[in-house]
């Protein structure tokens, strides 16, 4: 238990952590990019004052009226004006005294520059931001305003900054505490599934896992468990169901043995040693038949991956029939081969089981006929004009241990196990095996298995249903 509660810490521990970092480089990064944008409208707006004041010391020169040599500039901005020989005729205060700015002059056709410069011989800082304006004709005779700043710095709002560089810790443990919440939800109704999961044993495998009332993966996972609990639970009854089967079959013919053994061991010179023997071969034998179909049934169940070849149905069917003596006529129709890729001896054994069935509850003829439904499938069917069986009951047959009430499978040779491994033969191959009406009115049984075709030639005889 306590491991699991580490696994889950651990979990829990991972997802918070993952969004704390992720939150924390998100609000970083945003951080970073509101303090550019900050800088850039300071910078902006440090620009339109700049140029403001230089349209307003050119205009002061258009008038003729300029203090020479002091410029007068409103707040802390620094101003000089330089005439076409590069010559400072008049500055600001904090420019008197100092060479002429060393700027580019504006381009043809434009009377204003906007730039920054590193390389200025100006009091408050090493970087200035400059508006350049030109008066009058370029040449020798036109003057040149700078009004200049010193750049804003990396965080030219300081306390809006760090106002915002606060939200990053709170943004980031806000997300992972909501994140270790959720993850602890979330977890909680796992926990709850393995406490039920835990407690579910072969006993008591009615039980479900509870399902969380959102519907999330986690919904979906205990959905999902569920289902296969279901299943589970079917093939455990099914299991149950075919051990009482077995020991039911097997019960009865291992009673014969025990009670000729001990008629033989009561009165040995009254006993008939020959009829004692022939009972004890045929209880051996009903024995042996059970358990080879058992045999069969687990090797199919286990695995359905056994080898394959081509097999013509045709002449499997002519060796099966010909393999022992029947009590009924037994006869094979078909106009030519028909083959399939399959397992021989798994087809060998399906086919003697119909014919078997057949031939046990047959009057007198068992008929089969092989041939083609379409050209990617193989039909055999197997017909007898035995009693028959009700449509209620057709689906019966094939359940392992079926007994119907007519008492058609209850005959000696039977071990109910042969229609059943049948259609599961018939499944592992991709067919399948079902129990159809007759062609006419008459009374019997017809089985009909399809199984698919490869390598269909033409010409091969083709059967309706």
């Amino acid at each position: 238990m306590w491991r699991v509660a580490l696994h889950g810490s651990r979990v829990r521990f991972r997802v918070t952590v993952t969004a704390a970092l992720a939150a924390f480089l998100l609000t970083t990064v945003l951080y970073v990019v509101f303090v550019v944008l900050i800088r850039q409208d300071v910078k902006g707006d440090l620009n339109d004052d700049l140029a403001r004041e230089g349209r307003r010391i050119a205009t002061v020169i258009h008038a003729g009226v300029l203090p020479v040599p002091h410029v007068y500039t409103v707040g802390d901005t620094l101003a000089q004006v330089v005439d076409g020989r590069h010559r400072v005729i008049a500055a600001s205060s904090g420019m008197q005294g100092r060479p002429p700015l060393a700027f580019p002059r504006p381009p043809p056709g434009n009377d204003r520059r906007i730039g920054r410069s590193c390389a200025v011989d100006a009091p408050g800082g090493p970087c200035f931001q400059i508006v350049e304006y030109r008066v009058g004709m370029p040449g020798p005779g036109a003057e040149y305003v700078y009004t200049l700043a010193p750049e804003p710095g990396l965080f030219p709002r300081p306390l809006l900054a760090a106002l915002m560089a606060l939200g990053i810790p709170i943004v980031t443990a806000l997300a992972g505490y909501g994140t270790w919440l959720s993850a602890s939800q979330a977890l909680r109704s796992v926990e709850a599934i393995r406490r039920e999961l835990d407690e579910i044993t072969a006993t008591d495998i009615q039980r479900r896992v509870p399902v969380p009332e959102r519907r999330d993966e986690i919904a979906v996972l205990a959905d999902s468990i569920n289902a296969t609990l279901d299943r589970l639970e079917e093939a455990v009854a099914r299991q149950r169901a075919f051990v009482v089967d077995v020991s039911h079959e097997l019960r009865s013919p291992l009673a014969g043995l025990r009670m000729e053994l001990e008629l033989a061991l009561a009165d040995p010179d009254a006993t008939d040693l020959p009829d004692t023997l022939r009972a004890l071969l045929n209880n051996t034998d009903r024995v042996g038949a059970v358990v080879d179909d058992l045999l069969a049934l687990a090797r199919l169940e286990a695995d359905r991956n056994f080898p394959r070849e081509t097999v013509d149905l045709t002449e499997l069917a002519d060796q099966e029939v010909l393999r022992r003596p029947r009590r009924a006529r037994v006869t094979v129709l078909s106009e030519g081969p028909v083959t399939v890729t399959a397992g021989r001896s798994e087809l060998a054994r399906l086919l003697t089981n119909l014919i078997d069935n057949a031939d046990r509850h047959a009057r007198s003829a068992v008929t089969v006929i092989v041939g083609t439904e379409e050209p990617s499938t193989a039909v055999v069917e197997v017909i007898d004009d035995g009693p028959g069986i009700l449509p209620e009951d057709r689906e019966r047959v094939f359940e392992r241990f079926t007994r119907l009430n007519e008492g058609r499978h209850r005959d000696a040779g039977g071990t109910g196990l042969g229609l059943a491994i049948s259609r599961d033969i018939a499944a592992a191959h991709g067919g399948s095996l079902i129990l159809a009406d007759r062609r006419s009115d008459d009374e019997g049984a017809r089985f009909v298995l399809r199984l698919p075709r490869k390598g269909a030639s033409a010409g091969t005889p083709s059967l309706g249903r």
